[in-house]
């Protein structure tokens, strides 16, 4: 059981094994004793991160289409579905508790392109569901899976509604944005599908287990400078080997340690291209807000807190070895702890990312917030009345300019493990630019560090010191405004810095054999956490 239980979540198993695992694992079915189903139940290999990290992408692939398992046009496959999906709707609906805990149907689609990572989770706004989860074996065109989501539950005029959430895109090898439109060329129905995409994805993940979505520092022709927090849980660094850079190219074999590094790999530079896309075509396919997520696949939701891993587990860790996060958590700005209002805030991308901890940021818009704002104690209230919330547009008339209000309250944490103060504030901004040229600029709006006392954090004790702050506000107009360019605003909140998990495994085992990330300067000890979004047009 978690320290402090969550408010929603929801359990999405990947779509293209629910009816080969419920063969395999039922010894009734016709397939159990096939040698594919007997290697699906042997344990996996632990001699390093690639073996194990190959052997469960090769069952994964030949599983889902293997005829010994599936049958002719894997007809078995396809009708043992029912079983595994019933179940997950009846869990959702044994534990939904309107106003106190919201858990919502879903299921992961989880298509892979030689080693790349094109896979989403798909949630459902209420019990209304389609018959069968989409799976990347039958649909393998991610287009096709939006098209085939809104047509079987959008339009099916039964109550139904979805939306689907990219997640890993930072192992996608400049897949998951991509804008080819799987080689569609006519500019009107590529408008169409980018309007598509709005739709059905007006969310993304931007931090999970495997690491961090937001940016790098140094891709193609990206212009602004060096960011330090894009250096931040980078898996493909933890991977140990160099990489090229896709440039306008995709490649393949993330998954594995393998292939080129793509700017359309991080939400950053995805929503910098989408405003060049629109001068282009006319629509915008990527307008969204962030999440967080765990992607843990050991049966717990939110397991995140830094001080609470069991030892042993991580240790042995084959496919982590010290290097994989413990996950990050979804925000969302509800009237009500129930389905039909969190999901219209996802919809509304009123939502926002962190990297584990609990912190609680707001991000309001507005032609002209007053300066004071803050120090008014309705300012939310005022914010939302004057002006618009993360995620959505604010459009200007000729001679305004933004104003942006940006606050944060620090997670408490807990009475035996307090949580961090907050350390800055930021906003992010990005933009298009001439042929494919995209920028960013980082702004610190506020900052609560001392020069006197530096907030630092001794890895030798996980004691945190210097000074930070429980709250933070400001409002903030941008001195670089320009009319006719449009941008895309997002606030960014930093707590001072405190031990990652491998800095508090380190002194659990400073008395007995420690694991080898402690010796290994290449994975971190310690971290600093953040995310909301906004876009103004």
């Amino acid at each position: 059981r978690l320290d402090r239980p969550l408010d929603f979540a929801a359990v999405t198993d990947h779509a293209e094994n629910l009816g080969s695992i419920s063969l395999c694992t039922k010894p009734d079915s016709p397939a159990y004793n096939t040698e594919s189903c007997k290697n699906v139940r042997a344990p996996l290999p632990t001699e390093n991160q690639e073996v194990f990290a190959t052997a469960v992408t090769n069952a994964f692939r030949l599983l889902a289409s293997s005829e010994e398992v599936c049958g002719p046009n894997r007809k078995l496959c396809r009708d043992a579905v029912s079983y595994p999906w019933q179940e997950i709707q009846e869990a959702a609906k044994n534990w939904n508790s309107p106003c106190e805990f919201t858990s919502f149907v879903g299921y992961e689609y989880s298509a892979n392109f030689d080693g790349s990572k094109i896979h989403h989770n798909v949630i459902f706004r209420n019990e209304n569901v389609i018959q069968s989860p989409i799976s990347s074996t039958d649909v393998p065109s991610m287009i096709e899976m939006w098209r085939k989501l809104k047509m079987d539950c959008k339009n099916s005029n039964t109550g139904c509604d979805v939306l689907a959430i990219p997640h890993n895109s930072n192992l996608s090898n400049g897949r998951m944005f991509r804008l080819d439109y799987e080689g569609e060329t006519d500019l009107i129905k590529q408008r169409e599908i980018a309007e598509l995409r709005a739709e059905m994805e007006p969310v993304v993940e931007l931090f999970q287990q495997k690491g961090d979505s937001e940016c790098r520092n140094g891709l193609w022709n990206v212009f602004g400078g060096s960011d330090e927090l894009c250096r931040f849980e980078k898996y493909r660094d933890w991977q140990g080997a160099e990489f090229e850079d896709c440039e306008a190219n995709i490649g393949s074999g993330a998954l594995l340690g393998r292939g080129c590094i793509s700017r359309l790999d991080y939400t950053r530079y995805a929503l910098a291209a989408g405003l060049n896309e629109k001068k282009r075509i006319g629509a915008n396919p990527h307008i969204f807000g962030v999440i967080g997520s765990t992607d843990a696949h050991d049966g717990s939701s939110a397991d995140v807190d830094e001080w609470v891993h069991d030892g042993d587990q991580r240790k042995e860790n084959p496919i982590g070895q010290g290097r994989m996060s413990t996950g990050g958590l979804a925000g969302i700005w509800a009237e009500e702890n129930t389905r039909e209002s969190l999901f219209s805030s996802l919809r509304n991308r009123e939502v926002f990312a962190t990297s584990g901890t609990r912190i609680q940021p707001r991000f309001f818009a507005a032609a002209n917030f007053d300066a004071q704002l803050c120090a008014d104690p309705n300012y939310v209230k005022k914010a939302y009345k004057n002006g618009v919330p993360m995620g959505a547009k604010l459009l200007l008339k000729k001679g305004e300019s933004p104003s942006f209000l940006v606050s944060a309250i620090a997670d408490v944490g807990s009475e035996s493990n307090p949580g961090t103060p907050l350390q800055r504030l930021q906003i992010v901004k990005v933009w298009g630019g001439e042929g494919q040229e995209l920028h960013q600029r980082v702004y610190d709006i506020a900052d609560a560090s001392s020069t006197d006392a530096p907030a630092s954090v001794d890895i030798s004790s996980c004691e945190r010191r210097g000074t930070g702050a429980m709250s933070m506000c400001r409002v903030w107009k941008d001195p670089d405004y320009k009319s006719a360019k449009e941008a895309v605003y997002y606030a960014r909140v930093i707590e001072n810095p405190s031990c990652r998990h491998t800095g508090y495994l380190c002194i659990q085992y400073k008395n007995r054999k420690q694991p080898d990330f402690c010796s290994d300067e290449s994975i971190p000890k310690r971290r600093k956490k953040e995310h909301g979004l906004h876009r103004f047009g």
